[in-house]
């Protein structure tokens, strides 16, 4: 991790540069290169710390103050991981789903599989009448629908048993 330290109002002692270099190493495992840019300044009697850290084209940022420089940066350090873990949770989430989405897909080309022609059958068009077909019909309770020429229009139809079970629809060609 590159680390740049500045302070403003407050020089910067080597005993503070180890404790934030100590410290961004908890930040530093979450990425393979990451950047951080410390500022540590003094107002009046409080002590604030800045950290901004960029990596994986992402900024994290935290900015504490209190009485205690070494208490303002754990603070930032506490802040700066709880962000990077929520990050990485919702980017750990976004991927679940898609990969759920992507499940779904596949499911959705097995269903168009299963949608295949898998059984052919044939059998013979007889000229009739509708009623005749219904009767007809009524002798095949296994079958739901029928197809036959209609004697009245000389074209293709199909009776068929409707949900209730008791009454039949007509499927007749308009040209």
């Amino acid at each position: 991790m590159k680390i740049k330290i500045t302070g403003k109002e407050l020089k910067i002692t080597e005993a503070i540069n180890d404790y934030v270099e100590k410290k961004l190493d908890r930040i530093d495992k979450y990425f393979e290169d990451a950047q951080a840019d410390v500022t540590l300044k003094t107002e009046k009697n409080e002590q604030i710390a800045e950290i901004y850290v960029t990596a994986n084209g992402e900024k994290y940022r935290a900015v504490t103050e209190d009485k205690d420089m070494y208490a303002s940066i754990d603070k930032d350090i506490d802040i700066l991981e709880g962000q990077i873990r929520k990050a990485k949770t919702k980017k750990e989430k976004m991927m679940k789903e898609a990969s759920i989405k992507t499940m779904e897909v596949k499911n959705d080309n097995i269903a168009q599989l299963q949608d295949e022609i898998v059984k052919i059958s044939y059998y013979e068009i007889k000229p009739m009448l509708p009623e005749d077909a219904v009767l007809k019909l009524k002798e095949q309770p296994s079958h739901n629908f029928l197809t036959f020429i209609n004697v009245e229009t000389g074209k293709v139809n199909v009776i068929h048993r409707l949900k209730d079970g008791k009454n039949y629809g007509l499927v007749e060609p308009e040209a």
